[in-house]
């Protein structure tokens, strides 16, 4: 089957977890993903732990269906060879520090000139403008300015830092994004633009629904605990975790009526059935209810009470019963790919099912350097003058 991407090529010198996710998603839909790499040292993706044999296991997935080219941007000979792949290629993707590749001679401005159709994608943390453009810092920092850590927060304890790097995987997704409405765009002008991605920016995006609540009530979410109102991080009967018996936790989403009518009948209390919408108080003596009435039995004595009752109810999954997982598992969530150095590796599929266009895992992650000759011959370079590249440390 054809890929989606099929004959898109993307220059990606990018580094680290989120933009090296966005890219992951475009190799798995076919795109040739070529990563420009540090000679010697590369992506320090690469010795993130846990290391397996060799390189990290984040990285091993992150870099799978990619090319690895060791390239010293700083060198006139490295940039001259960027600057012909870069005739070549749809699609640059960088996160470097605004205007730092302008100094290095590889600015968006500089390179439309060799090539009018590139998309020039930019994501980093706060975007190529504004007062924090060249403020350094990671995940936590852009969750912190878009209001997502206050909500994270309550009355008399802290802001929580997530299990998660939501920032990184969410500005992954966006650039992924960006980069194909780039694409699509330039279908219809025959030119290629600069996006910017601020990782700020793309959360703020979504945590906009907060934005709305606060607007509407001049009150911060997690605070609003008003009858008629709802708020994503209240605590409410209907939609909690609760512990069971034997230390585990059992997830609940009831946000419609029908829904906790069913729950309530199911666990043997229906004259709560019609009390999704209480005051306060009231909604605080149900859920301490509950908490006593779910640790009387088990997680799984629970999970038996309620599958197959139209209610909208999940155990919390540990990592191991998530690879385990019947559904994820028919869904083929999961798949094994070969390593020349690691060996077999099991990795989390990509997530859309194309009928036409599936994605495919093709190559695994490639060794520093795997592809500088076989990209190197392409332009045209010799054996020689590959390795005079390489002992003046070019490539």
């Amino acid at each position: 089957m054809k890929a989606a991407l099929e004959g898109i090529k993307i220059l990606d010198l990018s580094r680290l977890l989120p933009f090296e996710y966005g890219t992951l998603l475009l190799a798995d839909l076919g795109a040739e993903v070529l990563k420009v790499e540090e000679p010697g040292r590369g992506d320090y993706m690469r010795k993130i732990p846990p290391l397996l044999k060799e390189e990290g296991a984040i990285f091993l997935l992150l870099d799978r269906n990619k090319k690895s080219l060791t390239l010293n941007l700083r060198a006139r000979e490295g940039k001259e060879i960027l600057l012909q792949l870069v005739r070549q290629a749809d699609v640059l993707f960088e996160s470097f520090r605004p205007g730092t590749l302008d100094r290095l001679g590889l600015g968006y401005s500089q390179l439309q000139e060799v090539n009018p159709r590139l998309i020039y994608c930019s994501s980093t943390g706060y975007g190529q403008e504004g007062p924090y453009q060249d403020r350094p810092g990671h995940d936590s920092n852009y969750l912190s300015i878009a209001g997502i850590l206050g909500v994270l927060s309550g009355k008399g304890r802290p802001p929580l830092i997530p299990g998660l790097p939501i920032a990184d995987m969410t500005a992954g997704l966006f650039s992924a994004f960006a980069i194909l409405v780039g694409l699509l765009a330039r279908q219809q002008t025959g030119r290629g633009q600069h996006i910017d991605v601020p990782m700020t920016d793309c959360m703020l995006s979504f945590n906009s629904p907060n934005v709305a609540h606060h607007l509407a009530l001049l009150q911060d979410p997690q605070r609003s605990m008003t009858e008629g109102t709802m708020s994503w991080g209240q605590e409410v009967p209907w939609r909690n975790v609760y512990e069971t018996q034997d230390g585990r936790y059992l997830c609940f989403a009831n946000l419609e009526e029908k829904f906790w009518a069913n729950l309530c009948t199911a666990i043997g209390r229906p004259d709560l059935a019609g009390q999704h919408d209480t005051p306060q108080e009231r909604s605080h003596q149900i859920t301490e209810e509950l908490r006593l009435l779910f640790r009387s039995k088990t997680l799984a004595e629970w999970c038996g009470i309620v599958e197959g009752i139209d209610t909208c109810f999940s155990p919390v999954h540990t990592m191991e019963e998530v690879l385990r997982d019947p559904h994820l598992t028919a869904r083929q969530m999961f798949t094994e790919v070969d390593h020349p150095v690691e060996g077999k590796l099991l990795q989390v599929s990509f997530p859309l099912k194309l009928s036409e266009t599936p994605a495919q895992v093709q190559s695994p992650a490639p060794l520093l350097g795997e592809h500088t000759a076989e990209v190197l011959k392409r332009l045209g370079y010799g054996e020689e003058a590959i390795q005079r590249l390489r002992d003046q440390g070019v490539v």
